[in-house]
This record gives structure tokens, sequence and C-alpha cells, in this order.
């Protein structure tokens, strides 16, 4: 279940470590924000490291749908005028960042304009282009678009972009000082044990998907994770543009070269839902002479608010900091993640931080149901259960794995890690014995 960038590029390897070392900012994490922001503070003249437990990239990074745009679903009439406007000006200058540097680099980039649409909703997408539009966004609402079927209406934001996400890292990437096969076992202040050397560091950004330190920040109640699916078609009249529908179980289209990107079936991990299923059907209504060549499934960290957590770990790690929380926009906010941080760690003063703050108010509905979420798991008497905090684990058959509906560590079917905040990949969930992934 590649996805289409897994299966058109090969990516760049890189050693192990294999000694002690010092540095300024130890990066942990190679996705797309632990990447740029090596990639930030090297630009800046930054010593740093990147350390990365597998393969850059082997991640939620390879299973994006890579949309760079500002229009993250219906979020700015959400924010509060203030707000909104920091967050707008903090994406459009990493959809601008990204402009100039895919003008060197060969990742496919294009720019395509972005639709939210509504199938049943109208007021909502007044609310949020009044927003847009207060805030000087030119957002047009549109009641046709090329979608084989009917909506009740959209607003489109025009020059957004999209690429190859691949292709971009494994240009970025060349000279960065990265150790993939390099895991942290233990992070204590100023150093970090990991399985090949100890790396001494001034200061450490975790970005790793989910935080995967549950001592500070209270993450692991802050978030919850997402999962959605994609097909990628061929034979499908050629859509141009990019579309979302408002509704979290909608879908989402995009075009790769001859491909249609068809997302959707979305569910909260360990929960249950449309998945490829639900896909499938639509295809076969609406494109009824598809062929479908590929398909994969990826995984979104979502916060409270709908923000980002970007910036100081927590109130009491000043020299600690995180990016996650992206919503479904990891492409574009990775690249906000990496120039605020940059800013951060040099001491220099950022106007985005407070919307990104990871310690800003807790107080909305969402942290109920995280709460909730987790103590049902927890007093569920079933086994297998997460390592990460002990919740009971659900087994998806679609995906063949079990998954925790309190944080949304996966497992395949051995026990072997699929995706974090759990760390621990080599017990046996449905015994106390150990085998090797």
């Amino acid at each position: 279940m590649d996805s289409v960038w897994r299966r058109t590029l090969s990516m760049p390897r890189f050693e192990p470590l294999q000694k002690n070392i010092d540095t300024d900012v130890l990066i942990i994490g190679g996705g797309m924000a632990g990447i740029l922001c090596a990639w930030q503070l090297r630009q800046a003249g930054i010593d740093c490291v990147l350390a990365e437990q597998d393969r850059i990239c082997s991640g939620i990074t390879k299973n994006t749908t890579a949309k760079i745009t500002l229009q993250h679903g219906l979020l700015y009439h959400k924010l509060g005028e203030e707000k909104a406007a920091l967050y707008l000006h903090a994406n459009q200058a990493a959809l601008e960042q990204y402009r100039k540097l895919c003008q060197t680099i060969d990742c496919d980039f294009e720019i395509q304009d972005s639709f939210v649409y509504s199938v049943d909703d109208i007021k909502c997408i007044e609310n949020e282009a009044a927003a847009l539009k207060k805030l000087g966004v030119d957002a047009r609402i549109q009641t046709e678009l090329p979608l084989p079927f009917s909506v009740k209406s959209a607003v489109q934001v025009k020059n957004q972009a999209q690429f190859h996400p691949l292709k971009f890292v494994s240009s970025i990437a060349e000279g960065l000082p990265i150790y993939e096969h390099t895991k942290v076992q233990e992070l204590m202040p100023g150093k970090a044990v990991t399985n090949g050397g100890v790396i001494r560091a001034k200061k450490t950004i975790v970005a790793t998907h989910f935080p995967v330190l549950n001592k500070h920040g209270g993450y692991f109640l802050k978030l919850y994770q997402h999962r959605s699916y994609v097909l990628a078609l061929k034979d499908v009249p050629r859509i141009s543009g990019m579309y979302v529908d408002e509704a979290k179980t909608g879908v989402s289209f995009r075009p790769y070269r001859d491909l249609l990107l068809l997302g959707g079936g979305a569910h909260r991990t360990g929960k249950e839902g449309g998945n490829w299923r639900e896909l499938e059907r639509f295809a076969a209504e609406y494109f009824p002479r598809a062929q479908i060549v590929l398909r994969w499934a990826t995984q979104d960290c979502m916060t409270l608010d709908g923000a980002p957590y970007i910036g100081q770990y927590a109130k009491s790690t000043p020299d600690l900091y995180v990016a996650t929380g992206f919503n479904k926009w990891g492409m574009t906010t990775s690249m906000v993640a990496a120039m605020l941080l940059g800013d951060l760690i040099q001491g220099k003063t950022n106007p985005w931080s407070g919307v990104f703050d990871p310690s800003r108010s807790v107080l909305h509905p969402q942290l109920a149901v995280n709460a909730m979420e987790t103590v049902l798991n927890l007093i569920t008497p079933t086994v297998p259960r997460c390592p990460h905090m002990g919740c009971a684990l659900k087994y998806n058959p679609d995906e063949r794995s079990w998954d925790c509906p309190c944080h949304g560590s996966r497992f395949d079917r051995e026990g072997c890690l699929l995706d974090n905040p759990a760390t621990d990949d080599k017990k046996r969930l449905n015994d106390n014995s150990m085998t090797e992934c």
C-alpha cells in the first residue's frame, strides 16, 4: 500500500549515529517538519543534527496528499480576527517560501486554486469567505464546481500549490546532518541517549508527529489522531484544482499527472469509519470507468482549536521545543514550524508565536471528548493494551492493525509499532514474549 510518492522516488540514505557528538540543536524526527527545521537552522548558520529512528519521511510525510495552501478547511471565522490575521500571515509566508525554493527544485510544484466546499450548508461557506475577505484574501464564493456531483457552495482561494513531497525532501536533505536508524531512547536536559551514542545539545526540537514525552505539556489530552484514506484513480476526467469537503467525513480531490487522488473515509484512530470501502463506493458511482491503481492511508494529529502546537514544549522546559498537531495541513504548517522555531531558537521575537503557543488555553469541548475516550479505554477490561499509556487497543480489519483510540498508536498483528506516540515496537500484543520487528 505504497503512496504514489513512494512509488515514484527512492529516498537518499543516511548513516546511523555511531559515536557521541555535540551540537547546538538536536532535532528528533525526520519527517517534513524535522527536515525543514534542520534546513532552516543550517541556513541561519546554526549547528544542528537530526536523529530519525527509521528512514527520513518513512512516517506520515510519505502518505500526504501534498497540498500547500493557506486554506485549512473552514478555520478563519473560528479563530477571531486577530489570531486569524496572524495565522494567515504565517501560512502565506510558508507558501511563499515554498514558491522560492521550488523554483530550483524538480518536485512537480504546480500552482492550483484551492476550494473548500459544502454539499448542504451555504452559511458556513459564507462565514468563511467573509472572514477571509476581511483579512484581505481574494476569497470567492462558487456554486458550480467541475466535480461529478452538485454542491451548495464553495469558497475559492486562487494561486495555492501542490507538489511531490519526497522529491522536495530528497533535494533539501542533501548535505544536512541527518542520522537515520538512530532512536532516541532517553531524553534529558542537555543530552539525548540514542542507540548509537549520546547527543549533547543546548536545545532540542521534538518533531515526532505526536510528541512522545508524556511528562510535559499534556499532549496526550490536547491531541487526538485522525485516520484517512486515499485512492489513486486512473482513466478519469481531468479535474483541475484542489478540493476539500468542509465535513469531516467528506471527500477531497487533487490531480497528480494522469491520476486523481481521492481522499476520505476518515475516522478517529481506533474507531470505525468508511475507510477505502467508502471511497470505492464513491468511485464506482461517480467514476465508473476509473481504475484504482494505488491505495494508502495516513494519520493526522488534531488539536483542540484547529491551530498547530509550535513553540516551547511546556512552560517548564525552556530549551525544549515541539512542532505537532498539523490538523491535516502538515505540508504548509511544517514550513511555518521551521520558520517560527528558527526564530525562537535564535532568541528572536516572532509575531506568530501566540497563535501556535503549545501552552495556550485548553478550554475547548474537544478536551472533554479526549479525556472521556482515554478513561473509557483505560477501564475497558480487554487485551491487548497499548504500551504508551495502557489503553485498550481496537482491531482495524481493513488495515489489519491494532489501533489505540486514546492517542492513536498503531501496531501490526505481531505487535510491531506502526505509528506513535508509543515507542515500544518489540513486545507481542497477545502475550508477554518478545519478538524482533
